[in-house]
């Protein structure tokens, strides 16, 4: 299993799961998978064809929103709008916590708190501080 590491109370993030991974987390509670990663990145990752029918035969939903670099509004909007325990994947888990931060700015949270729960989960998110409160954190 991946190291999966909470940064909200409803928003988890990984570094890239498996076809084995996802029973277990429909198991675990997680209803949403977020599959950041664009296809082909690597020869070995699982195309985003597999993820979403691995999430639906165990019973999650499943969106792909993937990006290189900053993310984009789409993958921004994918995590604000994700609903019940969810968890966000990529190759390292940094990508979609970014998203996840970028979201949380937008809906006014404050920057230091968004800054302080990636840190928690393991992700260092400080230099996007004035990104963030450009994004309307406070």
């Amino acid at each position: 299993m991946a190291d999966i590491r909470q940064v909200s109370d409803r928003f988890w993030v990984a570094p890239q799961i498996q076809l084995q991974d996802f029973p277990q987390l429909a198991s675990s509670g997680f209803q949403h998978i977020i599959n950041n990663r664009p296809d082909g990145e690597v020869a070995d990752q699982i195309t985003s064809a597999q993820a979403e029918a691995a999430a639906k035969a165990a019973g999650m939903t499943y969106a792909h929103a993937p990006f290189v670099g900053q993310p984009t509004s789409t993958a921004v909007k994918t995590a604000l709008a994700a609903s019940g325990k969810t968890l966000a994947y990529c190759r390292s888990g940094t990508r979609s916590v970014t998203a996840w931060a970028m979201a949380q700015a937008t809906e006014g949270e404050e920057a230091q708190s968004i800054v302080e729960a990636a840190a928690d989960a393991g992700y260092n998110l400080a230099s996007m501080k004035g990104l963030l409160k450009q994004l309307g954190a406070r």
